[in-house]
């Protein structure tokens, strides 16, 4: 059954956070993971649209109207297609960012829909019923937590202390999900391990370690990963070899060059 349409006011119970600025920690957690999934005017349209959610945190009953006209007057005149905003309503609803709910009015037709952002999922072991090993496992997790509090205490120290040399792109993503400085300068740290064993200057693949971190978390999203830090390690070593041997394929890897390829492959 559809939603009575009404006053945004209505529906502060959907709400999921507790305040503003909850909410706007969360969208930026979902950005971090899957703003690549979005075209620009996409994006811009998701933006807008949580801007809408600011007086119940997290909920909107924006008409895409009326979302449409505020992007056309921010960018003067330059907004984005009812289409392109559609798209993104069904990117973000598969991906979990906000839950749609459709609403009538008290005739019965359909009025706007209501927009309810959801928080950005914890990472968190299987639910016990569904380990064949629950126990051992809600041992280990417990010890994994324990340890990280007892890190925690020691250091005090959040992102903002976070050395200098890791650079500021690769920061902003792993701050939302390890917001310690330590932990971040770990990350850091094997990705120059990851570069020095495949030969690869650290800076130069920035890209592939911020890459490899959403794949951690996307991992982290599903199930129980136990070490993180060497989970990262491994799909991002996993992804420089795989770009080693497609530019190996590019430089010599042809009908007449077979053997200049296991030479190089041999030299490595």
């Amino acid at each position: 059954m559809n939603l009575k349409a009404g006053n945004v006011d209505q529906f502060g119970g959907f709400s999921q956070f507790r305040n503003l600025q909850e909410f706007n920690t969360h969208l930026e957690m979902w950005l971090a993971l899957h703003k690549d999934n979005f075209s620009k005017g996409e994006l811009v349209g998701l933006k807008r649209l949580a801007r809408f959610a600011a007086k119940i945190p997290g909920v909107s009953n924006a008409k895409i109207g009326t979302v449409l006209k505020a992007i056309h007057e921010d960018y003067n005149g330059n907004g984005i297609s009812r289409s392109t905003f559609k798209r993104m309503i069904a990117k973000a609803a598969e991906l979990g960012i906000f839950t749609v709910h459709e609403t009538e009015r008290k005739n019965g037709s359909q009025s706007s829909n209501l927009y309810v952002f959801n928080r950005f999922p914890k990472s968190e072991p299987p639910k016990e019923e569904k380990m064949d090993h629950h126990n051992k496992t809600s041992n280990l997790s417990k010890a994994i937590k324990n340890q990280e509090n007892t890190k925690r205490n020691e250091t005090g120290l959040d992102y903002t202390f976070t050395s200098d040399r890791v650079p500021k792109s690769f920061v902003d993503i792993v701050k939302y999900f390890f917001p310690e400085g330590k932990n971040i300068e770990e990350f850091w740290r094997m990705t120059k391990i990851a570069a020095y064993r495949n030969n690869r200057d650290q800076h130069q693949l920035l890209d592939t370690a911020i890459h490899s971190f959403k794949q951690l978390i996307r991992k982290m999203k599903s199930s129980f990963v136990a070490k993180p830090i060497a989970y990262f390690y491994c799909i991002l070593n996993k992804k420089l070899e795989e770009l080693y041997f497609e530019e190996l394929f590019e430089m010599g890897f042809t009908a007449g060059n077979e053997n200049f390829c296991m030479n190089f492959f041999y030299k490595r």
